[in-house]
């Protein structure tokens, strides 16, 4: 055999020959059956599918890169001050046994936010579920060979990659702690939205008497991308994540903020069927509603929600405390305790941001209503009728 072909025939059997979480995602009961069921596919070509899907969702993670990735990032990360809150409990969860935390989705920020809170307080980095839009160029080089990101693809209908996917992520519990998000992508109205089941079921597939789900919000007092998600309203097609970085590149000039990362009580998995529907969405809608108890009002959020088209100081601050005052009654986490210090924290960042205006006199107002309600909404399930719509304008 010539030393060219036995080149290829080695770099092929790499790709191919299965490590051990292929050969136990083939072993699989839903795998095995989706390989014998048809599909409009001889069984070679199931096998090739899945296999193909396999190599697309394969990651590696090297902790002591993954660690020193703090001093390249540094420019993003100094712009943020990372504060996390009552981390005891994912320090106590992970020495017990699998930790799955699930999180509500801000930032594009949010995949270096929560993992370094993790690091910083010595606990082991979970591999990440992300879209598989951020995996493109030198970015989806870091994702897949060193924090150990998984590729999604979000809202497919493919029976064969849900398959794969469930089966891996079932696999993956077995060796590394795990992070995804519960809405899926990133809200871009700025409220809470509906709990995505996928890799929650892919959860349940998994040891469920060893593991724990720990829920965490993360919120911040500017999110980056505030304005590009704002005027969007709606995630109307994929965009190129090149593109959003360049976006996000203009808006972080002068971009300063704090990050608080919020630990729960954790959720055990032994109570709840992988095979009952229910069950599912019991779980999906108790976990949404534990990060949305978890989430930090910040004093941003207050001032927008009280804000009106002009409205001067103090009536900005009388609003502002009746607003702190309901949220005191609803058990909402606050990360500020009267309408004063709202608007004296709250209103300087908003300004800065061109969000809103303050005029000689004392009075305040709107400059970007769309921006206004984006973040006037991340604080709108904490509300007596989180169905009655925030007015700022």
């Amino acid at each position: 055999m010539s030393s060219a072909k036995r080149s290829r025939t080695r770099w092929y059997s790499s790709r191919v020959l299965p490590d051990d979480i292929t050969q136990a995602v083939l072993a699989r009961k839903d795998v095995a059956r989706y390989l014998r069921g048809g599909h409009g596919q001889s069984e070679i070509e199931a096998r090739e599918r899945i296999q193909g899907y396999l190599e697309e969702l394969r990651t590696t993670q090297r902790y002591p890169i993954y660690r020193a990735l703090k001093h390249p990032l540094y420019p993003i990360l100094r712009k943020i001050e990372r504060i996390d809150e009552h981390v005891e409990i994912a320090q106590k969860a992970t020495r017990a046994g699998r930790v799955i935390y699930i999180s509500n989705h801000k930032s594009h920020l949010d995949y270096l936010v929560e993992p370094l809170v993790l690091d910083d307080n010595g606990i082991r980095p979970p591999v990440t579920a992300a879209g598989i839009n951020l995996f493109g160029g030198p970015l989806g080089l870091l994702h897949r060979h060193v924090t150990g990101a998984i590729p999604i693809r979000r809202n497919t209908k493919d029976p064969a990659y849900l398959v794969t996917l469930k089966a891996y992520v079932a696999e993956l519990l077995q060796r590394h702690d795990l992070l995804f998000y519960i809405e899926g992508g990133r809200s871009y109205s700025g409220e809470m939205k509906a709990p995505k089941t996928g890799l929650l079921h892919a959860a349940l597939q998994a040891d469920r008497t060893s593991s724990v789900i720990v829920p965490l919000a993360v919120a911040y007092d500017l999110v980056l991308e505030d304005h590009i998600l704002a005027h969007q309203g709606t995630k109307r097609r994929q965009r190129a994540f090149g593109r959003e970085v360049a976006e996000m590149v203009r808006y972080a000039v002068g971009y300063q903020s704090r990050a608080f990362v919020t630990f729960g009580q954790p959720i055990p998995l032994a109570g709840y069927d992988p095979e009952a529907r229910r069950d599912v969405m019991d779980l999906a809608h108790l976990t949404r509603d534990a990060i949305g108890r978890l989430y930090k009002v910040l004093p941003t959020a207050v001032v927008a929600s009280a804000m009106r088209p002009s409205i001067a100081k103090r009536d900005l601050e009388a609003r502002a405390d009746a607003l702190v005052d309901a949220l005191r009654q609803a058990g909402a986490n606050l990360g500020v305790h009267s309408g004063r210090e709202a608007v004296e924290l709250g209103a300087p960042a908003l300004a800065d941001r061109d969000v809103i205006h303050l005029e000689r006199g004392g009075r305040f107002r709107v400059r970007e209503r769309t921006v206004l309600r984006y973040y006037a909404r991340t604080i709108q399930h904490l509300l007596a009728d989180p169905r009655r719509p925030i007015r700022t304008h």
